[in-house]
C-alpha cells in the first residue's frame, strides 16, 4: 500500500480548524465591526464635549486641579459602564501605579477614587447584565448566606451605632453615618470583584491575557523599584537623610523619589522604608508578598516557556525588592510564602520543572547577595532586632485584648471608626492589625460573621482547585487557594482594607472560580478533536 505523503502542516494541526465563512458571513461581521466603532466614536465625542464643558465650569469656580480630574472621570465612567470588560483590565493596571499617578497629579482627594471610576461602573454593567439574564449574581453559590448575615450585621451597626452617633452630639465638621459610609465601603466594597473577575475571563485566552498582564505589571513595578532605590543611594534622591531628630524615622512626601509616596531613607540610622509605585511603604511591602503568589502560579504553570522565564524574572526581582525596600514584613514573608507555595502545589516533588526553575531563581539571588552583602546583612539584622523588641504574636494578642475592652457594644463602635481613609470625616482610631480593627468596627458578632465568609470562601477555593484536571489551571488554582487561606486568616496589618491586597483577594478569588468552567471547555475540546485525529491516522496508514 502506498504511502501517503505526510502534510506540511505543524504538529498542532489536531485542533479542529475554523469553518470558513461564507461572503455573507463575513459581509455581516464587517458591517457589524463598522457599527461597533461607530457606536465607540459617537460615545468617545460626546462624553468627551459633555466633559470639557464640565471641566471648563469647574476651572472657572475650583480651579485646575480638579477641573481635569471631574472632566476624566465623566469620561472614564462612561466608557467603563459601556465596555466593562476593558474597564476591568484598565482597573487592574492602574492599581498598582495608583500612588504614582495621584502624586504626580498634585495629590488631588479625588484622584484617591480614581480606580473606582474604572470598577464601579463596570459593577453595575455587569450587574444589570446577569440580571437580564436570571444569573445568580453572587459567586460562588456557598458564600450567599454568610455574605447576606455579614450585609444585615453591618447595617446594623451602621443604622444603630453610626445612626447613633449622628443624632447625638458630635464634635463640629464630624459625620458619623459618613463615616460608616466610607467604612462599609472599605470592609465589603470589593467583595463584588469575584463576579466581576469571574465575568471577564471567557476563555483560556482571557485566562493567560490576564494572568500575563498581572506578572508584566509585577515586572514593570519591580523594576521601578529598584530604579528607586538606586536614586536615593546615588544621591540624585535625597530622602530623609538632611532632616533632624524624630524626622528621621518618618516616612514623609517632601522626601517622595519619582514614583510612589511618602517614603523614609535615612541610611546613616539604618533606617529605609520604601513605597514603590504605591502611596506609602506599607502597601508596597504587601504589594511584594501577594506578588510572590502571582508570579510563582505563573511560573510554574504557564505552557510557554518563555512567559514561565518572564515569571521567574519578575519572582527574582520580588526577592530583590523585598530586601532593598526595607520593609521588615515583605523579607520575612516573601521567602515563607515562596516555601509555602512549593509545598502546597507539590510542585517541590514536579523536579522537571522546580529544578530548572528554583536553580534560577537560586542563582539570581546568590548573584544579588555575593554583590550586596552589606545591604543584606543590615536588613536581616533590623529584622532580627525588631522582632526580639517587638514580637509580632504579642503585638496581635496586645491589640485584640485593648480593642476587646475598649468597643461599646456587641455590634461594635461604628463602621469605619478605625480606618485611616474615614478620617476626613470624623475621628478614628489607629488599629494596626486586622481583626482587632474589625472587633472595633463592628463587634464580635461581625468578626465571627465575617471569619465566616473567609472561611468558606477558603474552603470552596481548595474544593474547586481539587476538582481541576488541566494542569495548567490545577497549579494555578493551588496557588490562588493557597493565597486566598493565606490572606483569610492574616491579621498582621490590614491589607484587606487597603490596596492592593484588598483588590487582589476578592478579584483572583473570581478568577479561581472560573477555572472549572476553562476545564471543561478545554475536555470538551479534546473530545471533539479526537474523531479528527483518528481520521488522519488512519490517512496516513
Amino acid at each position: 500500500m502506498a504511502k501517503v505523503k505526510k502534510s506540511p502542516k505543524s504538529k498542532k494541526q489536531s485542533k479542529v480548524e475554523a469553518p470558513t465563512l461564507s461572503l455573507k458571513e463575513q459581509l455581516a461581521q464587517k458591517r457589524q465591526a463598522t457599527k461597533a466603532r461607530k457606536e465607540f466614536t459617537s460615545i468617545v465625542s460626546s462624553t468627551t464635549g459633555c466633559a470639557l464643558f464640565l471641566g471648563m465650569m469647574i476651572f472657572f469656580t475650583a480651579g485646575v486641579k480638579l477641573a481635569i480630574p471631574a472632566a476624566l472621570g465623566i469620561i472614564i465612567i462612561t466608557l467603563s459602564y459601556k465596555y466593562p470588560r476593558p474597564a476591568l483590565y484598565a482597573f487592574i493596571i492602574y492599581v498598582p501605579f495608583g500612588g504614582t499617578i495621584i502624586y504626580a497629579l498634585g495629590n488631588s482627594p479625588i484622584m484617591q477614587l480614581a480606580k473606582d471610576a474604572f470598577y464601579v461602573p463596570a459593577l453595575i454593567s455587569i450587574w444589570q447584565t446577569y440580571k437580564k439574564q436570571n444569573q445568580p449574581f453572587v459567586i460562588p453559590k456557598a458564600i450567599k448566606t454568610p455574605l447576606l448575615i455579614l450585609w444585615i450585621c453591618c447595617l446594623l451597626t451602621l443604622v444603630f451605632i453610626n445612626g447613633g452617633q449622628q443624632l447625638a452630639k458630635h464634635p463640629p465638621g464630624e459625620v458619623p453615618i459618613g463615616v460608616g459610609i466610607l467604612g462599609l465601603k472599605v470592609f465589603m466594597g470589593y467583595i463584588p470583584l469575584i463576579t466581576c473577575a469571574y465575568h471577564l475571563i471567557r476563555n483560556k485566552r482571557d485566562f493567560l491575557l490576564l494572568t500575563r498582564l498581572q506578572v508584566v505589571l509585577i515586572l514593570v513595578c519591580c523594576v521601578l523599584g529598584f530604579i528607586q532605590y538606586t536614586l536615593l543611594i546615588t544621591g540624585v534622591c535625597k530622602g530623609t537623610t538632611d532632616l533632624e531628630g524624630a524626622a528621621l524615622f518618618k516616612a514623609t512626601l517632601d522626601a517622595r523619589c519619582y514614583f510612589g509616596g511618602a517614603l523614609v531613607y535615612s541610611p546613616q540610622q539604618g533606617v529605609i522604608r520604601l513605597p514603590g509605585t504605591f502611596v506609602a511603604p506599607w502597601q508596597w511591602a504587601w504589594f511584594l508578598i501577594s506578588s510572590t503568589f502571582f508570579t510563582f502560579a505563573t511560573g510554574f504553570s504557564d505552557p510557554s516557556i518563555l512567559w514561565r522565564l518572564i515569571s521567574l524574572g519578575s519572582l527574582a526581582l520580588v526577592f530583590v525588592n523585598a530586601v532593598i525596600s526595607g520593609q521588615r514584613i515583605a523579607l520575612a514573608l516573601v521567602p515563607v510564602c515562596f516555601i509555602l507555595l512549593l509545598l502546597l502545589t507539590g510542585q517541590i516533588g514536579n523536579l522537571k520543572r522546580f529544578i530548572p526553575l528554583g536553580g534560577g531563581l537560586a542563582l539570581i539571588l546568590g548573584i544579588a547577595i555575593a554583590t550586596n552583602p552589606v545591604v543584606v546583612q543590615e536588613r536581616l539584622d533590623s529584622f532580627t532586632t525588631r522582632w526580639e523588641a517587638s514580637p509580632p504574636q504579642a503585638f496581635i494578642v496586645d491589640q485584640f485584648h485593648e480593642n476587646w475592652k475598649n468597643v461599646d457594644t456587641l455590634i461594635g463602635s461604628g463602621l469605619g471608626r478605625a480606618t485611616n481613609s474615614a478620617r476626613v470625616l470624623g475621628d478614628t482610631k489607629l488599629v494596626e492589625t486586622y481583626y482587632p480593627k474589625v472587633l472595633y468596627e463592628v463587634g464580635i458578632v461581625g468578626v465571627l460573621v465575617f471569619l465566616g465568609l473567609v472561611t468558606t470562601l477558603t474552603v470552596s477555593a481548595f474544593k474547586t482547585y481539587r476538582g481541576l484536571k488541566n494542569r495548567v489551571f490545577r497549579i494555578y488554582g493551588a496557588s490562588m487557594a493557597t493565597f486566598i487561606l493565606f490572606i483569610s486568616y492574616n491579621t498582621y496589618y490590614y491589607p484587606l482594607d487597603v490596596d492592593p491586597v484588598a483588590v487582589y483577594y476578592w478579584f483572583f478569588a473570581g478568577v479561581l472560580f472560573k477555572l472549572p468552567l476553562l476545564d471543561r471547555q478545554e475536555t470538551e475540546d479534546i473530545i471533539s478533536e479526537a474523531p479528527v485525529e483518528k481520521k488522519r491516522l488512519k490517512i496516513k496508514k
